[in-house]
């Protein structure tokens, strides 16, 4: 009964979607697919981001983070409230002097097309594999829980999201997932506000008891300073998180066309500023009620899964009751949504802008391949997570930040020489030293594992970027001024 009662609430779930993005859409065409016409209101896409950046894996990997790092995510999460603000104070007002609606625009005025089309490339592939996995963990829950008692396949349920998403996404593009996910950050924000109260409420405690329980738990613990080979080292963490918000927030097309919506570049930087600050309670928020849920195991002679993935599906489906199942169902369909229709959206934007060019097309056949490029990306989509599930991974979130750490470097690695150098590298050998650095990258990471026994985390990325940034600075012949 609960698997139908799941599925009838994703319908009117979905329902309630179309409905916003066909109202939304009513000015369709390219220029509202790409650029939401110019005027989003700059607090309605600080509340869509909130959500789009929470995404399914969130939703389910942070609350059980405390499981085997205790509450050390939040350093990371304190570097990302900076790297919001670099991103305010130094890539947004250069978006916006350039007037860009695709953001590797900027690559091709400062190196020229090969570094263009690599930048692009790269945050294809890179934003293709992490919203797929990040999809791809919800997929994998409402599978167990609804579809496969209605005996369909993983398959089938994995094509049926995908193309419910580009449905609802297909007219309107950006300036609907603005609007549509705004909605989606208030219902996820809301279902996890109430996941808290009915734990604790079982648990027989107040408000103020569950503090001090969180705050008293040895799994509180946010800062490591003491183990420099550790990857929850504090200093590590936190220069990460810096770096990790500015590419996959600042060199990010799906977070970054978002901005671009905003009629100002100072509407846009206070955007920035208050979705940057909102983070941090919204993280704090999930790690406690891991916390809850592991005193609520230990309360109740629960044995916890061995995988902090598991937890809260865990106690959701099979300890908290029906209400808590359907809420947790109805948050993850919402985190999952919102992350995977503005990635589907700037995925298409990218490839139609970036690789196609639909720019120098005429208007009729540059929105008819716009149409096409959004099929084929969504089907894309799908192949992706079915090929996802034969992957096995403790953390998808942690798999997530290691696989950015090697697409988004080179990016970081572009963007930073172009906005610190004046110098103009081989633009020609641009693309070879983004697939170099990489390699050069896992090389190092393996040696260093094998003969020290250090152990690389995040900071692969700022490693990555540092070495493509030597590659395009050694190549540079002339200085240029920009």
């Amino acid at each position: 009964m609960n698997g139908i009662v799941i599925l009838i609430i994703i319908v009117a779930y979905f329902a309630l979607l179309w409905v916003v993005a066909r109202v939304s859409a009513k000015k369709g065409g390219n220029d509202a697919f790409f650029r939401g016409n110019g005027n989003s209101p700059w607090w309605l896409v600080a509340l869509g981001m909130i959500g789009t950046s929470i995404s399914g894996v969130t939703f389910v990997s942070v609350p059980g983070m405390p499981l085997s790092i205790d509450m050390s995510y939040m350093q990371m999460v304190f570097g990302f409230a900076v790297g919001y603000i670099v991103i305010a104070k130094v890539l947004l007002p250069l978006y916006y002097k350039l007037n860009l609606i695709s953001i590797y625009k900027y690559l091709d005025e400062r190196f020229g097309s090969n570094s263009y089309k690599t930048g692009a490339i790269f945050f294809i592939i890179s934003k293709i594999t992490g919203a797929a996995a990040r999809l791809f963990l919800v997929v994998l829950i409402l599978q167990s829980l609804v579809f496969n008692q209605l005996g369909i396949p993983f398959e089938v349920t994995t094509l049926s999201i995908i193309m419910l998403i580009w449905f609802y996404s297909n007219k309107g593009g950006i300036r609907s997932i603005v609007r549509t996910d705004a909605l989606q950050t208030v219902i996820l924000l809301t279902t996890a506000g109430l996941i808290v109260f009915i734990i604790i409420s079982k648990m027989g405690i107040g408000l103020g008891d569950s503090i001090k329980l969180i705050s008293e738990s040895e799994h509180s613990n946010i800062f490591v300073f003491d183990d420099w080979a550790s990857k929850q080292n504090f200093f590590k963490q936190f220069l990460s998180g810096i770096f990790i918000t500015i590419v996959m927030t600042g060199l990010d097309q799906d977070m970054m066309q978002k901005n671009l919506t905003i009629k100002s570049l100072k509407e846009a930087q206070r955007n920035m500023y208050i979705y940057g600050v909102a983070f941090i309670p919204v993280n704090l928020l999930f790690l406690c009620i891991g916390i809850l849920l592991i005193a609520f195991g230990e309360y109740s002679g629960i044995s916890l899964p061995a995988k902090g993935d598991e937890i809260l599906p865990f106690f959701a489906t099979y300890h908290l009751g029906g209400a808590v199942m359907i809420l947790f169902c109805i948050g993850i369909v919402a985190a999952a949504f919102s992350s995977a229709d503005s990635a589907l959206t700037s995925l298409t934007t990218s490839f139609c802008l970036d690789i196609l060019r639909v720019d120098k097309m005429s208007a009729s056949r540059a929105e008819r391949v716009r149409k096409f490029s959004h099929i084929g990306m969504a089907l894309l989509f799908a192949l992706i997570i079915m090929g996802i599930r034969y992957m096995d991974s403790d953390s998808v979130i942690d798999a997530i930040y290691t696989i950015a750490g090697y697409t988004y470097g080179p990016l970081l690695g572009l963007f930073a020489y172009g906005l610190i150098s004046k110098g103009k590298p081989n633009d020609k050998l641009i693309p070879w030293f983004a697939v170099a650095s990489p390699i050069i990258c896992f090389t190092l990471s393996y040696t260093l594992q094998h003969t020290i026994g250090y152990k690389t985390g995040y900071e692969l990325l700022m490693i990555n970027a540092a070495i493509t940034y030597m590659l395009a600075w050694g190549s540079a012949k002339k200085v240029v001024s920009f």
